[in-house]
């Protein structure tokens, strides 16, 4: 091929968006757009023209005066960031003190904070294992999730969604070929507000002599009596699960994320894991706030107990108006399927006409015959909102629920690593 005949970059992608979904991002939603002027995001005082329904602050923190005045101080006294990786001149007793709190509220022995949530489960997963060794993800695994395990020189085998058969009957076929095992879930599904049945993949994992990864982004600081997710949602040690992730951008309103587990696996974490060593040190403000959330979040269990609430008088509207929210727990995450993408951007239109925001998860997220709205329930909402909302879309006709499966991925399809 001649130069002349070779595609630039800008071509390129041009043709992957296109392939992606442009149509569907472009002119029809106001994804990517700065929000701040006209979008609340904990429901509150800020906005008097949109409710948003699309951003994380389950238990209405983000604009709480603590953490706010938190990261404000830390900046003042530490600075706006660490200056370098934590082993080499970028350690903060903050960092310390953040990870230990969050080990001490979680009940396991030691925590890692990392600069991102997203950066720890990929970095984490394509670090574990090796050749020789296999990966079992749930095929509604996060993004971070799949590419960590794609990344790692281990073998990869998605089993269907929630599906601890199938998981099964993969471990019993396969897991004698390989050394050592890890299997790997979300605590409470961001795509579709579900949870695995941990009692019994614990039983499972004993058998099989596999470890367990739990991804808590979304269960943290919200299941369980007192946020501590879904091992207290079960009334489960959390010694029990090998490795527990977790999110600062979360129930916490900052920006980043943690590894929790047994204090002998962080050490050799804290020295080994690329996404640590070769980072920069999580920012003073991010570890200050989130330490802020943490700390009033134990201290005003109301918080808790109003997300409860509001979730479950929403996702009984819902069920009333005949919208069809699949398999979700109805706590804090709650998907409402349409039949298509365009009804589905038609649906979030309306919504946003009526004034609230709440963001439509098509093709680029989820598989295309699987798109729906998806919204943050929080502890700010008020029942005008979450009734007005509903109001909004009930006109729309909801679906059936389909399965979550990757785009471009079979459930028993192995990852060529």
């Amino acid at each position: 091929m001649s130069n002349k005949e070779r595609a630039s970059l800008a071509q390129y992608a041009g043709r992957r968006f296109v392939l992606s979904g442009t149509s569907v991002v472009k002119d029809q939603f106001p994804y990517c757009r700065p929000s701040e002027e006209w979008v609340s995001a904990t429901a509150g005082s800020r906005s008097t023209e949109v409710v948003s329904f699309a951003h994380y602050d389950y238990l209405g923190l983000a604009e709480n005066p603590r953490v706010r005045e938190a990261a404000k101080t830390a900046i003042d006294t530490m600075g706006p960031g660490a200056g370098a990786s934590r082993l080499v001149g970028g350690e903060l007793r903050l960092h310390r003190t953040l990870e230990c709190e969050f080990a001490r509220f979680l009940g396991v022995e030691d925590a890692l904070a990392l600069v991102s949530g997203y950066g720890a489960n990929v970095t984490l997963v394509s670090h574990l294992l090796t050749k020789g060794d296999i990966i079992f993800v749930d095929e509604a695994c996060h993004n971070s999730i799949m590419v960590g395990a794609e990344l790692s020189r281990a073998d990869v085998l998605t089993f269907r969604h929630n599906d601890l058969d199938h998981l099964r009957d993969q471990l019993a076929r396969e897991r004698s070929k390989y050394n050592r095992a890890l299997v790997i879930v979300e605590g409470l599904y961001s795509m579709d507000g579900d949870i695995p049945d941990l009692p019994l993949l614990i039983e499972i994992c004993r058998r099989h002599q596999v470890w367990l990864m739990i991804d808590e982004a979304h269960s943290i600081g919200v299941l369980g009596s007192s946020g501590r997710g879904i091992t207290e949602h079960y009334g489960i040690d959390p010694s029990e699960i090998d490795l527990i992730i977790g999110t600062l951008s979360k129930a916490f309103v900052s920006c980043g994320g943690f590894i929790a587990g047994k204090r002998s696996v962080v050490e050799w974490l804290r020295y080994t894991l690329p996404g640590f060593v070769y980072s920069v040190g999580l920012s003073p403000s991010s570890a200050a706030a989130a330490l802020a959330a943490l700390s009033i979040m134990q201290e005003e269990p109301a918080r808790l107990v109003r997300l409860r609430e509001n979730s479950e008088y929403f996702t009984a509207a819902a069920r009333a108006a005949g919208l069809n929210m699949g398999n979700s727990l109805g706590i804090a995450v709650v998907p409402i399927f349409f039949d298509d993408v365009p009804t589905t951007m038609k649906v979030a239109g309306a919504a946003l006409d009526a004034g609230y925001y709440v963001s439509p998860i098509v093709q680029i997220a989820v598989p295309r015959d699987g798109p729906r709205l998806r919204f943050f329930i929080t502890a700010k909402h008020e029942k005008d909102q979450l009734d007005g909302v509903l109001n909004a879309i009930k006109v729309f006709p909801s679906r059936g629920h389909q399965s979550t499966l990757q785009e471009g991925r079979k459930a028993n399809e192995p990852v060529a690593c």
